[in-house]
């Protein structure tokens, strides 16, 4: 128990960290970052009371939008995919909630684990540049920005997953 603890903790702050100093500040072509810190809301473990993943969800996007003055953008999507994350298991994953319990994300396929990383991304980046926006004449730029983020994100995303999570099986 304790080492589940203090990995996530490790991970919650690594990753606000990593956010905050490195990836803040990648802007490509003047508007296109990556968003890493999604990766604790996909790598928190599912044994986990729900509560404790909203909470913590809603307190990483909080802590990003107070060093980046963003107004509750990140809070707000972080918690919604938060909130909606098993849907997504069961849809994508194909697991009951029998399965719960016992599940890790390690032991999925790649091809659904990229869906289930792409999907989520996806979904928190329109949401975050939606209410960023809060404008339907802005709608194509922000599905441009949503696509080619979503993109970049996934890219980083992936990347340290398969680098840091996977190896650990």
């Amino acid at each position: 128990m304790n080492n589940i603890f203090f990995t996530n903790a490790f991970r919650f702050i690594g990753l606000i960290f990593l956010q905050i100093l490195i990836f803040n500040n990648i802007n490509l072509f003047g508007y296109l970052n990556p968003y890493p810190y999604l990766a604790f809301v996909f790598l928190f473990p599912y044994k986990k009371e729900r509560s404790s993943l909203l909470l913590l969800s809603f307190l990483i996007g909080l802590t990003l939008d107070f060093f980046t003055d963003s107004g509750g953008v990140h809070a707000a999507s972080t918690l919604f995919i938060a909130y909606f994350r098993l849907y997504f298991v069961k849809l994508i994953l194909r697991k009951s909630e029998f399965e719960y319990f016992t599940f890790q994300i390690t032991s999925v396929s790649v091809d659904k684990v990229l869906l289930y990383f792409f999907v989520l991304i996806f979904i928190h980046h329109f949401l975050m540049f939606s209410l960023e926006f809060f404008d339907l004449q802005s709608f194509f730029e922000i599905l441009k920005r949503t696509i080619l983020s979503t993109i970049f994100t996934f890219l980083v995303t992936t990347f340290g997953y398969y680098i840091l999570v996977s190896k650990k099986k």
